[in-house]
């Protein structure tokens, strides 16, 4: 029983690790942030 539940909790910090190191990994400051508009009347074609 507590090498099932070993396994559970190592299966559960490699899914976590994973999760984190694609989501937080890529980036030194997190999410980049969206440029500025300077004018809602100039649109792209």
């Amino acid at each position: 029983m507590v090498l099932i539940l070993l396994e559970a909790l190592l299966a559960l910090v490699v899914f976590v690790g994973i999760v984190w190191w694609t989501m937080f990994s890529g980036r030194s400051k997190g999410e980049l942030s969206q440029p500025e508009k300077s004018d809602p009347d100039d649109k792209a074609p």
